[in-house]
């Protein structure tokens, strides 16, 4: 993906609040052997832009002063209610150097899986994207999981998916962490029937009389039981 960005002078919270007003959002490209670069990019054009997933997981091609570079998205603040983005940091791509970035998971297969289609399983997944590092030629825009061989009581790993050559799982906490979970729908459908089942079920008044006067009882076996206060 291609994008044109121009240079700005002047940079505080009074210059990026006049920035955007015109219709421009305040941003910042550093990394590698130069000096970081504040610059400005169109609103509009950078908000369409973010809808894309390849912007947020592939090398982008920035154009800056008639020059272009290869940079990747590295932090982008939205505002807390409206649909503006207040700012955005881009970091410069170096051929040989290795980057640790954030790559989509596109999940497929999973109707076919034994699992869903003769189990009536529910496939849920619990991470969409993952952490690798890879050269910038070697970053993918997705990783395709195929969740075909899916199988009931079974869970789906890091270690069970082919990552694209070139690229290296980072794992933050967890050397192996679950991808996908099976979970029973019978077993979920009868839990939840027996909750609506007990709150739903009519009450006998001789039950509750007989509950309430046993109450009652013992009430008031414990009243006797403790010490008159003396005067």
């Amino acid at each position: 993906m291609k994008f044109v960005a121009f240079e700005r002078a002047k940079q505080g919270t009074g210059a990026s609040r006049r920035l955007r007003i015109t219709g421009r959002t305040p941003g910042i490209v550093y990394g590698g052997t130069a000096e970081p670069t504040l610059i400005e990019i169109d609103h509009n054009a950078l908000f369409h832009a973010i809808k894309k997933e390849a912007f947020h997981a592939s090398v982008l091609e920035m154009e800056l002063g008639g020059k272009e570079q290869k940079v990747l998205l590295r932090d982008l603040q939205m505002h807390p209610y409206k649909q503006q983005i207040l700012h955005i940091d881009f970091q410069r791509v170096e051929a040989k150097t290795r980057m640790t970035v954030k790559v989509p998971l596109h999940y497929s297969g999973e109707e076919e899986s034994p699992a869903v289609k003769a189990d009536g399983c529910i496939a849920n997944h619990v991470l969409t994207e993952l952490t690798v590092s890879c050269f910038p030629s070697d970053i993918p825009e997705f990783i395709a999981v195929d969740l075909s061989g899916l199988s009931k009581g079974k869970s789906l790993h890091v270690k069970d998916v082919t990552l694209p050559k070139g690229v290296k799982f980072i794992a933050k906490g967890q050397e192996n962490p679950v991808l996908v979970s099976v979970s029973s729908v019978s077993a979920e459908a009868e839990a939840d029937a027996a909750a609506a089942a007990a709150a739903a079920a009519p009450v006998d008044p001789k039950a509750a009389k007989a509950a309430a006067a046993k109450d009652a009882k013992a009430n008031a076996a414990k009243d006797a039981a403790k010490p008159v206060a003396k005067k």
